[in-house]
């Protein structure tokens, strides 16, 4: 009879053995969860920051175009002028 419960004392030392390790496993799952639900909060910012920062180029973009059309045409109509300039500078000299 002693022999009997001396193996169910060390099958309950086991038992306890076994649930402490499984209570320090699932503390470490429950770390591993709130680490990764913290790094999936960041990737979250990180894609709406991503995102804004693509519309920012996006309409920087379409500024740099319209400036150059801009720039394209004062300097069609500053070349035109030149040409004006020139070609009254020429029939001023021909007057005198």
């Amino acid at each position: 009879m002693e022999e009997v419960l001396s193996e169910l004392k060390q099958m309950n030392q086991r038992l306890n053995s076994i649930e402490n390790r499984l209570d320090s496993v699932e503390n470490r799952l429950e770390s591993v969860e709130n680490r990764l639900e913290s790094v999936e909060n960041r990737l979250a910012v990180i894609e709406v920051e991503q995102q804004q920062i693509k519309q920012a180029v996006l309409e920087t973009n379409e500024k740099v175009n319209r400036l150059e059309a801009i720039q394209e045409s004062q300097h069609h109509i500053i070349e035109l002028l030149s040409v004006r300039s020139i070609q009254q500078e020429a029939e001023l000299k021909r007057l005198e």
